[in-house]
């Protein structure tokens, strides 16, 4: 741009390309002259427009006052400059926040001054997302000084240990702890604030908070340091595990009870079930056989090959309880091995023809679990298709982390509203059938402990069951370290 021969051309010559934003006004706040980076700042697509208006025009009547205090606090001491943050109005209407800076102008003091402007938009813009990703995380945050007093939560850790802000800020951080930990905490803090890292508090051991009620509540902290340039401040994360604990106890019980379960039933009633075989075994003896009538001899055979049944019950209960332990033992696979040794273990009825479809590659996983799995699934599509002959699929496919193995057939398939019900122990899915509704029960139990999962449509594609197996590839970090 052209400007009049001013004395300060020096000074516009330096500040004309300069990367924030230069105007220099009069004492009226009249615009004597401006930079390129004003222009853009203030949202001039006409930047001539700017020279001879008023500053004040870009303002609201409130920042506009302020401004006007500032420049006449300049003016009556023009030696030292004045920062102010205000509001101002661009040409194309939107806001925006800005800095404003206000210095004396060489050779020129009491005349004119100079308003360096800074937009802080998108450090505004920045903070706010902050502020909206601190308050909306859906885990606790809290933010404490270097002496740990606390000076910013949000609303999860708020809703964890039922407080309002206005009675937590400014207070100790140990107002959250119980008494037996604070002492410790406190010591553990100054340890950490000396060689600050990223981490997990107290790894290895439980930790609990203390809720507003009184009431411990069992969390995970992770540690961290905050950037601050007048003091340190660090910032804890906290994730109420309470349900997570729950579940966990809930688990521990229901193994213990299993466990109980299966030893009585492997000790308390095979043995008296071996001594009712017995005593029929002698009744029999003691009658003798050329005494018995087809009917009796009939009824002797039905009771051996009741408690018969009792017993593999028995052995299938046990064989349910140990399914929740996983195998360790990894070995790299071959899908089509994998399905050809369940098939010819599943012992298919040659009436039936089986299709095998691999669309994936080799897994490392451990055996015997998922060939059991794939093995007990083959065989009940031919043990319940409804008819003598049929068709069995088997295919693999890669999904996400998963091995994906479906077993489907064209038989009767799964009545609507029996999906989950056919996993339930002892639920048997077709009456007439041998077993004693163990099975499926058994081998989602295997599939799960293992980090996979066993689902079934009660009419797939085929026109019967179709069950699939999702088997973890790529095992998670939490069965990894186990």
């Amino acid at each position: 741009m052209t400007l009049a021969a001013h004395p300060t051309t020096q000074m516009h010559a330096v500040l004309q390309h300069a990367p924030i934003g230069a105007v220099i006004v009069d004492t009226a706040g009249m615009v004597s002259w401006f930079n390129a980076a004003a222009a853009e700042t203030l949202g001039e697509p006409n930047a001539a427009t700017l020279r001879h208006s008023l500053i004040y025009a870009r303002l609201s009547e409130s920042e506009a006052e302020n401004l006007r205090q500032l420049l006449e606090q300049h003016f009556a001491a023009p030696i030292d400059t004045r920062t102010r943050q205000i509001g101002l109005i661009a040409a194309d209407g939107t806001a925006q926040v800005v800095e404003l800076t206000v210095a004396p102008v060489p050779n020129e003091y009491g005349r004119y001054a100079v308003l360096y402007i800074q937009s802080l938009t998108r450090q505004v813009t920045a903070e706010r997302r902050f502020v909206q990703i601190f308050e909306n995380l859906p885990l606790g945050l809290i933010v404490v000084d270097g002496r740990q007093r606390i000076v910013q939560t949000n609303a999860s850790l708020k809703a964890i240990f039922g407080y309002a802000a206005e009675e937590l800020v400014g207070q100790p951080l140990d107002m959250l702890l119980p008494d037996r930990y604070r002492d410790a905490h406190g010591r553990h803090f100054v340890g950490y604030t000396a060689a600050p890292s990223s981490r997990m508090m107290g790894s290895g051991r439980d930790l609990t908070g203390l809720h507003r009620s009184g009431q411990e509540i069992p969390v995970e902290i992770a540690l961290s340091k905050l950037e601050a340039t007048n003091q340190p401040l660090f910032l804890a994360i906290v994730t109420d595990i309470s349900g997570r604990k729950r579940s966990e106890s809930a688990l521990q019980q229901t193994n213990a009870q299993l466990e109980e379960f299966t030893y009585v039933a492997s000790h308390d009633l095979r043995s008296p079930l071996r001594g009712i075989g017995d005593l029929v075994t002698w009744i029999r003896e003691d009658i003798g056989e050329d005494n018995l009538t087809t009917d009796v001899r009939h009824n002797f055979d039905r009771i051996a090959l009741r408690i018969s049944r009792c017993e593999q019950m028995i052995d299938d209960l046990l064989s349910y309880a140990r399914a929740g332990v996983r195998d360790m033992h990894m070995e790299r696979l071959d899908p089509r091995e994998l399905i050809e040794e369940a098939m010819s273990m599943a012992m298919i009825p040659d009436s039936f023809s089986v299709e095998i479809d691999i669309a994936g590659g080799t897994l490392t996983a451990p055996r015997a679990p998922l060939s059991t799995s794939l093995r007990n699934l083959i065989a009940n599509a031919a043990k319940h298709h409804g008819d003598r002959s049929g068709r069995i699929r088997v295919a693999m496919r890669e999904e996400g982390r998963f091995s994906v193995f479906s077993v489907e057939d064209d038989g009767k398939g799964v009545a609507a509203g029996n999906e989950e019900r056919i996993f339930k122990l002892f639920h048997r899915a077709s009456p007439g059938t041998e077993g004693d509704g163990v099975g499926l029960a058994f081998t989602r139990r295997m599939i799960n402990a293992h980090g996979g999962m066993v689902t079934v449509q009660g009419h797939g594609p085929l026109g019967g069951a179709q069950f699939e197996i999702h088997w973890p590839r790529i095992l998670l970090r939490e069965f990894d370290d186990e």
